[in-house]
């Protein structure tokens, strides 16, 4: 039920989506409504379009969730949509070129070339990656779940074990449930500390939050505190009260030691939280040894130092301490996922105002009563090749060269691939090795806007059409929304002429790739829903437990399949009506007479009801943890004895994007090497001249920048770059390639929890060049 929370902005609007014209001199132009797809912060967008093309793009001050604010991404989307370089044809490889063809001759191939690889060797057999971008659209939210289980394969890789798999891990040992991730409470908290984050270039990642520079510097204004632990002075760390450059790869001796103060101090209150969580004595037992004395030299930061955190977080009114990707891609990255909640919930500040909350979003499943779960498990099955566990369903995308190219007694290897919005020769470590083992593939189709570093191999590419042509929902980031909200705008453009909806294309893939080739791709989405309205019914918590199905079914609006969908999700989802049930609740229909979005409130507490665990409470001490501790304390006499490498993130980019936008690259936006001053007098490398920096997996050529913005000790290559294969159609991007700073990595080096890359605090050598 929506109750008094239930704050819009109201306007109706034709089924097109919201528009306004004003009239031009030559023609008319129009303005139209679209939620930002380019980072995660979900900025709500006002587009200026004229004809079919988008010319302009402003901050949609109406928006519920972002007011207005808007980055120089958005800034740019009508560059991004209308890309000249966007493949606007299918293209399938014939006489080893690929060639522009119809929509039925690449499903046709497609059909021809998957599913006999499935039938002959296997489901596993065939591989999927999906790429960080499958986030970002509606449709790339909808199908891949679906086309992974009619499949059948656990050849599954994505982005997330580049980025984030070490918090769903913790997550999902902690709460039981992989995807239940707190979010701190940026706009009340009085005490902040960010580790491994820099959400003033970022935007924010596993934090949904629309203008996360100004909430940081609107808790300064309140007297509120902000440290940012850091090997850089990132632009977020300028912005801080205190920054701490940590010796990179160190975070979880870091927090473990803030841990032990706590604990030694008396300092841990669990306050309301103490009825819900489990093993403290055990965890201050296992945290004993890990004395700021005795963390100090691993992590280059002195032990009063140390204390002090611990002391100023515990002593906040309220505080959140909040760990991005520097802290996931290091050796401990899941322990030092863990160590975050850890602190969180030893001074009482997960699951409170102010503290680290749990988001509640329109299409969760509607919540069910309090009590044990079914928990989270590790390992249920493992790679062929270095018996990597699984987690979360996936393997490390570190580990799929070697799925492909090598032979072992376990089972066949990857010998076709499906691969969505991902770029994994550029994303993953060693994309020379992967490059080689993608041209040895029976079949590879690729579903992506543009022939890319990895999707030239493909024999089939399948484009999706640009932004302004597609529908937008955000299903994955308003569960880490920093404010209950939802949100939904219809295409901006109609779609062009020989352009196929993002869903058909993936509706059509599906089909294919199991045996269903011809068949009408709506078959998929009412597939899904006869299922899941099937199950929902048979469940006792359910809204519509012990109702007709078919009756259900036939109350659904929407023009889509896909639209279809969203609303039988929102109609059983926390807010919704429950067909009938709740009738001030939320549907599609509603969320349609509200453009700029729904505001569902601020954040608030929720437990016990999130926890899946077996035991139905926090459970701090999860024995896979437990289990990894020792490696931890070995770090604790670990010193580099060289420069170690660590990444860099820019406003103007996301990951391999935004390269080939011209109003996205230079300035800032470049891809140099940062070294300090001393070090570049030492090894002596020039301001501006090429460094080499030779890796376990490889060498590059990058020009140097000196600065003082890294910590001495510390090198920065930014991710992303090094388009310079042949064979792609990215003019700009190939214009100024730069390099790719993960050839630097033989994706040897994984936390083992997680099978998460580590792509921080690795290794390197330095030799400047004549």
């Amino acid at each position: 039920m929506l109750g008094p929370q239930f704050v819009c902005h109201r306007r109706h609007s034709p089924p097109g989506g919201p528009v306004s014209r004003t009239s031009g001199t030559t023609s008319d132009a129009r303005t139209a409504l679209r939620i930002c797809p380019l980072c995660e912060a979900t900025c709500g967008l006002t587009l200026t379009v004229e004809g079919s093309r988008v010319t302009g793009a402003r901050g949609d001050r109406d928006d519920v969730f972002s007011k207005g604010f808007i980055c120089p991404k958005g800034a740019s989307f009508g560059a991004v949509d209308g890309d000249p370089d966007r493949l606007r044809t299918p293209l399938v490889r014939k006489d080893g070129e690929l060639r522009e063809a119809t929509w039925e001759e690449a499903f046709d191939a497609v059909a021809a070339g998957l599913r006999p690889v499935a039938e002959r060797y296997g489901p596993n057999a065939v591989g999927i990656v999906l790429g960080n971008p499958n986030v970002h659209t509606m449709a790339g939210a909808l199908y891949p779940p679906v086309l992974l289980a009619a499949l059948r394969t656990r050849s599954l890789f994505t982005a997330s074990t580049v980025d984030q798999m070490p918090k769903h891990v913790s997550s999902g040992l902690l709460f039981g449930d992989a995807n239940a991730i707190p979010v701190p409470d940026l706009d009340h908290t009085d005490h902040l500390l960010l580790i491994g984050a820099n959400p003033l270039e970022s935007n924010g990642s596993l934090c949904t939050a629309p203008d996360f520079p100004g909430k940081l510097k609107a808790l300064k204004a309140r007297g509120g505190t902000l440290t940012v632990i850091d090997p850089r002075r990132t632009r977020t760390a300028r912005l801080a009260d205190r920054h701490i450059a940590i010796r990179p790869g160190t975070d979880a001796l870091l927090l473990a030691a803030m841990a032990q103060v706590l604990f030694e101090e008396d300092l841990v209150d669990l306050g309301d939280l103490a009825p819900h969580v489990q093993d403290v004595a055990e965890l201050r037992a296992e945290l004993a040894d890990f004395t700021p004395e005795a963390v100090a030299g691993a992590c280059d930061v002195d032990a009063d130092t140390i204390r002090a955190l611990a002391r100023e977080l515990a002593a906040a009114p309220t505080a959140a301490v909040y760990a991005r990707i520097g802290s996931c891609t290091v050796p401990h990255g899941t322990l030092a996922s863990w160590l975050v909640d850890v602190l969180n919930i030893l001074t009482g500040n997960l699951d409170r105002p102010g503290g680290a909350l749990f988001p509640q979003a329109a299409t969760d499943k509607s919540p069910r009563p309090a009590g044990p779960g079914h928990g989270f498990a590790l390992g249920r099955w493992h790679s062929r090749v270095r018996r990597h566990p699984e987690a979360k369903g996936e393997l490390p995308l570190s580990a799929l060269a070697e799925e492909i190219d090598t032979a072992t007694a376990e089972g066949e290897p990857v010998r076709a691939l499906v691969v969505v919005a991902a770029n994994p020769v550029l994303s993953a470590p060693d994309g020379a090795r992967l490059d080689k083992a993608l041209d040895s593939l029976d079949f590879m189709v690729s579903v992506d806007p543009y022939l890319n570093e990895t999707s030239r191999h493909a024999h089939v590419v399948l484009p999706p059409p640009p932004p302004s042509q597609s529908p937008h929902h955000d299903f994955a980031f308003n569960t880490l929304a920093v404010r209950n909200q939802v949100r939904y705008t219809r295409p901006a453009v109609p779609l062009e002429p020989g352009r196929m909806a993002e869903s058909e294309i993936l509706a059509r893939l599906i089909l294919a790739a199991t045996g269903m080739h011809g068949a009408d791709p709506s078959a998929v989405d009412t597939m899904v829903i006869d299922q899941t309205l099937g199950k929902a019914v048979h469940e006792e918590h359910s809204p519509v437990h012990g109702r007709d199905p078919r009756e259900l079914a036939a109350q659904l609006t929407g023009d889509t399949g896909p639209e279809r969908r969203l609303d039988m999700m929102l109609r059983l989802g926390p807010y919704g009506d429950g067909f009938g049930v709740r009738p001030d609740g939320l549907t599609l229909e509603k969320l349609l007479a509200h453009p700029h979005g729904i505001d569902l409130g601020p954040l608030a507490p929720r437990l016990p009801q999130p926890l899946k665990t077996r035991s139905g409470k926090v459970e701090l001490l999860p024995q896979p943890l437990a289990d990894d501790l020792p490696r931890l304390r070995e770090a604790l006499a670990q010193r580099p004895d060289g420069l170690v490498l660590i990444g860099r993130r820019h406003l103007r980019s996301n990951n391999s994007w935004m390269h080939n936008v011209p109003a996205l690259t230079g300035g800032t936006n470049r891809c140099t090497l940062h070294i300090h001053p001393e070090d570049a007098q030492r090894l002596g490398v020039r301001d501006g001249a090429d460094v080499r920096v030779k890796g376990a997996g490889g060498e590059v050529v990058a020009p140097a920048e000196v600065t003082d913005g890294v910590r001495p000790g510390v090198v920065s290559l930014p991710h992303g770059w090094g388009h310079d294969r042949p064979g792609t159609r990215m003019r700009h991007a190939s214009a100024a390639p730069g390099v790719n700073v993960n050839q630097l990595l033989d994706g040897s080096l994984l936390d083992p929890l997680s099978g998460n890359a580590v792509l921080n605090g690795v290794p390197v050598e330095l030799t400047a060049t004549l």
